[in-house]
């Protein structure tokens, strides 16, 4: 298997689009927003010339995946319940997991709720946080941060889609793949953060415009609503997660972060996790802080891939 494959299958419910090279050990690679399986393109041929079966989907709401229409659908429950159907497919009893972003948060889902199915993980990007017991997640931020915060805005269901239309696909994709800021995504007060968002005059080296062409056209098909319905269903997931408040990640766990990714100094994130709360938390955890962005996997392709490899090996098939 020399190339990229593409099918569709049905898994709790939908139809996923999934990304598939190589064979041996399977190795899922969980995307981000606003993204597709497009963005594991360096990963997926990397890892499958090193021996392994590498799947990447569209998430649900994202690229030739379905996309249910309320955002009830997209809690948790629902994109754990996805990764464990394609296993069930794929006739495979646990897998090495890989997520960025929105799939990260995924996999350390996927870790807590079914740990007898992630032979282990490495997520880019997001952290885990144990459940607040005291406040929902999607609340706490507005509180915190202000309706200027992207997620505030995302969370309200039309606004975002309306401030998007403004600009053609390729632009909006630009505002975020491209971002380099370090300080928190808040707009002025009555400013949607799509036009808060600058518009790089040149592109950085790591992408092209006909790669970002790829997400443009994707989501020109799709919409942006199902992959803004994750951040609508926040506090759906704070009320279905109260049985795991407290719980350990029992897998082995690398998380690889940028040092320059969006609120890794000014909100304490780089405090977080190299503190004890986070190592409790994930009692067989491994730290990688690499000097770039938010877009890891793309912007420092060869070093996340050869990152991952490591960390696989380190799990000799049986």
């Amino acid at each position: 298997m020399n190339e990229v494959s593409h099918r569709r299958i049905k898994t709790n419910g939908i139809w996923v689009h999934i990304a598939e090279q190589g064979r041996g050990p399977l190795v899922l690679l969980l995307h981000g927003f606003p993204e597709i399986w497009y963005s594991w393109r360096h990963q997926i041929s990397f890892l499958a010339n090193h021996g392994y079966h590498v799947v990447a989907p569209d998430l649900r709401g994202y690229g030739d995946s379905d996309s249910p229409l309320s955002p009830s659908s997209y809690t948790f429950m629902h994109y754990v319940g996805d990764i464990i159907g394609l296993l069930d497919h794929l006739g495979e009893q646990q897998a090495f997991v890989v997520g960025h972003d929105v799939g990260a948060a995924i996999a350390w889902h996927l870790s807590l709720f079914r740990p007898e199915r992630v032979k282990a993980s490495i997520n880019l990007g997001v952290a885990y946080f144990d459940r607040n017991p005291n406040a929902k997640l999607g609340e706490s931020l507005i509180r915190t941060f202000g309706d200027g915060f992207y997620i505030s805005q995302f969370q309200e269901p039309g606004r975002a889609e309306r401030a998007f239309a403004r600009y053609d696909y390729l632009t909006v994709i630009k505002k975020f793949l491209l971002i380099t800021q370090t300080d928190n995504l808040i707009a002025p007060p009555g400013m949607e953060i799509i036009d808060y968002l600058g518009t790089p005059s040149r592109l950085p080296p790591w992408i092209t415009e006909e790669e970002l062409q790829v997400y443009a056209d994707k989501f020109q098909e799709s919409g942006f609503t199902g992959a803004l319905n994750y951040y609508r269903a926040l506090d759906l997931n704070w009320e279905l997660t109260a049985p795991w408040q407290g719980s350990k990640i029992r897998v082995p766990v690398k998380f690889m972060v940028g040092e320059n990714d969006i609120g890794f100094d000014i909100n304490g994130i780089r405090q977080y996790i190299e503190g004890n709360i986070f190592r409790n938390l994930i009692p067989d955890l491994e730290v990688v802080m690499l000097d770039g962005h938010h877009y890891l996997q793309q912007e420092k392709h060869q070093q996340v891939s050869e990152e991952i490899l490591s960390f696989l090996a380190k799990f000799p098939a049986e």
